[in-house]
């Protein structure tokens, strides 16, 4: 793998050059297949800036940061690439090893079309009640769905609470075919 490192508006030191390399280089053991890596120094007044540019076989990674130390900026944008490219070899290894089973046996991806589905069922009591009260309901129970009779459009309304903690109205609709 290739390691470029740019100096702009700075004078190219060796040991800056040499702790860069470092740096990649322990990036180096997440990557599956790296192709090149592209550090860019940059010094602005006061502002040390640190870019990089880390090129694999299934992406691209980049992080720049700033700061008044060029080794420090430097510390910092590796930190992000590796946190990076951590997420993506993790990514990477559990939707390639989902489709194995505990015991080393691969598991059917697709089920048979023999076999069918478990489902579940539960019997609700259904209420009529009114929007606000079916709201005050879901909320006395703690619940993400509530099935209830609403006495408005008289038609079975299924109300669900989202994470973000709004309400959606799942109302029926007839469609003729």
């Amino acid at each position: 793998m290739q390691v470029l490192v740019t100096f702009r508006h700075i004078r190219a030191t060796e040991p800056l050059r040499q702790y860069a390399e470092g740096k990649i280089d322990k990036l180096l053991r997440y990557l599956h297949r790296p192709i090149e890596a592209h550090v860019i120094f940059s010094v602005d007044k006061r502002r040390h800036m640190a870019e990089i540019i880390l090129t694999a076989d299934h992406g691209t990674f980049n992080a720049k940061e700033e700061t008044g130390d060029l080794y420090s900026a430097m510390d910092l944008a590796t930190s992000k690439v590796e946190r990076q490219v951590k997420k993506l070899a993790t990514k990477r290894q559990t939707r390639k090893h989902a489709a194995a089973a505990p015991g080393g046996e691969p598991e059917a991806v697709a089920a048979p079309r023999a076999s069918r589905p478990r489902i579940r069922t539960e019997r609700v009591a259904v209420e009529p009640m009114s929007m606000r009260d079916a709201i005050r309901r879901a909320e006395a129970a703690d619940a993400d769905l509530l099935l209830f009779h609403n006495v408005a459009s008289e038609t079975l309304n299924v109300l669900h609470r989202r994470k973000d903690g709004s309400y959606v109205l799942i109302e029926p609709e007839t469609v003729e075919r």
